[in-house]
């Protein structure tokens, strides 16, 4: 393996997976660095839960988001890895895990538990990574489908966020706007 550093970084450049010198601060590398940071936070968050089905769920997204990830680095791909398959699987999670929640009717203060406290952070980072990729795909042709899946996937965290302190027994603290 080739060293780490290549010193294209002390000038404020990197190269994409496309063989492009760009800045750090090009579109491209603001998409696929949110998606790697929010890959990263979801690590963090399985060194705290001690729940199988939340490790199990996250896991499977980290290896989906290197897809993610690797989608956005490339400038012209032909294989769309992430697909309506992906959405969908995130779509019948959500709901799996709506069942057995109260109906929401208003906002609610993110907080709670340690892991649902980085669950909550991890869906802002998500968001994130999503209007990073809604810039992008202004700009350049990217898979639609990425879009729809960091939208889902911010969807999926938020709920986790609210399973996990449900289990642990942490009444959410509802926003009434004063």
């Amino acid at each position: 393996m080739p060293r780490i550093y290549t010193r294209l970084g002390d000038k404020g450049q990197t190269v994409t997976l496309a063989g492009k010198k760009v800045y750090k601060d090009d579109l491209r590398v603001e998409a696929y660095g949110s998606v790697d940071e929010l890959n990263a936070l979801l690590g963090v968050i399985m060194s705290f839960t001690t729940d199988s089905e939340i490790k199990e769920t996250l896991t499977k997204i980290q290896k989906e988001l290197f897809v993610v990830g690797a989608e956005l680095a490339m400038e012209k791909t032909a294989m769309k890895k992430i697909n309506p398959t992906h959405i969908s699987d995130l779509e019948s999670k959500i709901d799996e895990i709506e069942e057995e929640l109260p109906h929401l009717a208003n906002f609610v203060l993110p907080g709670g538990s340690k892991t649902a406290s980085l669950l909550h952070l991890a869906r802002t980072v998500c968001r994130r990574a999503e209007r990073r990729t809604v810039s992008l795909s202004q700009k350049s042709n990217i898979n639609p489908d990425i879009t729809r899946y960091l939208n889902r996937l911010g969807d999926l965290l938020f709920v986790l966020a609210r399973y996990e302190n449900r289990k642990k027994r942490i009444e959410e603290i509802v926003w009434s706007g004063k």
